[in-house]
């Protein structure tokens, strides 16, 4: 048999419906309780009215009572039928009615029914709520009855029975209930309200949560969640967030790891072929090199011939500046590290390069932070890196094109770093090459093995820092070198 789905109710509905439900029950509770004592109170205070009318008029007929004067009572009475008097009647000590005001004159059951029929004592008080037929309609009142004593005496002379009609007691209850109703339903309007920010506040940071959970299981650990609390939902979030930066930096070690197995992997491939060149070229090449150079002794030689082996051996040193250039690349050399200045090495390798650049008429602009430490590198291999950038950007402008060198201290990742700036206006590099560029025998150069960049970040990997290609202004293109600066001695030599 197949099970029919149920179906999903968000924690957001769940939340406002639970909390409503709750908090109503709660209100519509302590509202009908505070009804339950209004209306009581209401009634309450009708008898108290009612106990001290009819003693009023007790204590008032009281003589006229006890002397048979009963036309006397029915003046007195006559006079204090009103709104909420609906009628008085005056039984005597055998509990007979004597004095009927008009008002009722003619309801023979309400002017014979009498509470006070049998032993009474002079603090009784007897209570009873009827309906009076009123034509069609029909009128509560609420009865109020006490015996007549003359003080001193036990002897019961009669009773005074009044009747209180109970409207005004109806429209205050109906009235009391309806500024409760009122109450209630503003009360209910605030309580989904309430519920729906209260349940916002707590289902937001956990869709969020969910978002987050989303976009790191695609592999997004970039996102991060705004913590808009300091409690235990915060605190999820800040725990989140921190797990998708641990992740994020796993991700970029593990990516790191990779890549540098990929590139041991690519050196010891090209390590054996460099061991079969220089093997298998090498030697013969050399051979070639030293015939051509008796050749070009040779004094009877004409300028054509000359020149023909003068451009051979133009080839046979680029051929040996390839195989040395790969067999730098590939050999696994030790750093032979001290304490030099960043600033100096930049210029020892702008010396190397500068008949070149004054050939081709480029400006060199440096901007070096004053008063840096020295950094503890291996002062040749770190020259090479900058001598096979700034001969890249040498190789990018025009003449009369410029480049701009800084040096500075920063911080990355809260450690102190070096970052050596090399950029230029010539050409620039596409989006699509800027990674390429540091891998071994990529070029987009017409002439050159590729082996410049890549042999720079083998360098800087072993320094422990990095080198990239960074966004400029303007048109050209912008190396970023980054190196470790130890805080002290001993750190820079673990």
């Amino acid at each position: 048999m197949k099970r029919i789905p149920r179906p999903r109710i968000s924690i957001y509905v769940q939340l406002v419906f639970w909390t409503s439900v709750i908090i109503l029950l709660l209100m519509f509770g302590v509202l009908y309780i505070i009804q339950t004592r209004e209306v009581k109170a209401i009634y309450q205070e009708k008898r108290e009215r009612g106990l001290v009318m009819v003693r009023y008029i007790s204590e008032m007929n009281v003589r006229s009572l006890v002397l048979g004067d009963l036309e006397s009572i029915d003046e007195n009475i006559s006079g204090l039928i009103r709104e909420d008097l609906a009628y008085v009647i005056f039984y005597d000590a055998d509990s007979k009615p004597v004095v009927v005001s008009q008002s009722i004159a003619d309801n023979a059951e309400v002017i014979n029914q009498t509470s006070c029929a049998g032993e009474v004592s002079p603090g009784d008080v007897f209570y009873n709520t009827i309906r009076l037929s009123r034509g069609r309609s029909l009128q509560e009142v609420m009865e109020v009855e006490v015996p007549v004593f003359i003080p001193g005496s036990e002897k019961k002379w009669g009773s005074v029975k009044i009747g209180l009609k109970l409207e005004d007691v109806f429209r205050r209850v109906q009235r009391t209930r309806l500024v409760l109703l009122g109450f209630g339903l503003a009360a209910f309007l605030l309580t989904v309200l309430g519920a729906n920010l209260l349940a916002r506040r707590i289902t937001r940071p956990i869709k969020n949560l969910v978002e987050g959970t989303r976009r790191i299981s695609r592999g997004d650990f970039s996102y991060r969640i705004p913590v808009i609390s300091s409690d235990e939902i915060g605190g999820l979030t800040r725990s989140f967030n921190q797990m998708a930066e641990e992740l994020l930096r796993a991700r970029e070690q593990m990516e790191e790891a990779n890549r540098r197995l990929l590139q041991a992997e690519k050196l010891a491939s090209i390590g054996r072929l460099s061991a079969t060149i220089a093997h298998e070229i090498r030697n013969p090449l050399t051979s070639v090199k030293l015939n051509i150079q008796k050749l070009a002794e040779i004094s009877t030689l004409d300028e054509l011939e000359r020149e023909h082996l003068s451009i051979a051996q133009a080839g046979i040193e680029q051929i040996e500046k390839f195989i040395k250039d790969l067999l730098s690349y590939t050999r696994a050399s030790s750093l032979q590290k001290d304490y030099f200045s960043l600033a100096e090495v930049l210029d020892e390798s702008l010396k190397l390069l500068q008949p070149s650049l004054k050939e081709k008429e480029v400006v060199v602009e440096k901007d070096y932070q004053p008063d840096l430490p020295p950094a503890y590198v291996d002062a040749d291999r770190l020259r090479q890196v900058f001598l096979n950038v700034l001969r890249n950007a040498y190789e990018a402008v025009d003449r009369g094109g410029r480049i701009e060198i800084s040096l500075r201290m920063n911080r990355e990742e809260d450690r102190p770093c070096f970052e050596v700036r090399i950029s230029d206006d010539g050409c620039g590099i596409p989006e699509k090459d800027r990674e390429n560029i540091f891998e071994p025998f990529f070029t987009t150069k017409s002439s050159g093995a590729g082996l410049g960049l890549a042999n720079a970040r083998r360098i800087l990997d072993q320094h422990g820092g990095t080198i990239r290609v960074v966004d400029k202004e303007g048109r050209g293109s912008c190396f970023l070198i980054t190196l470790p600066c130890p805080e002290s001695r001993q750190e820079a030599q673990t």
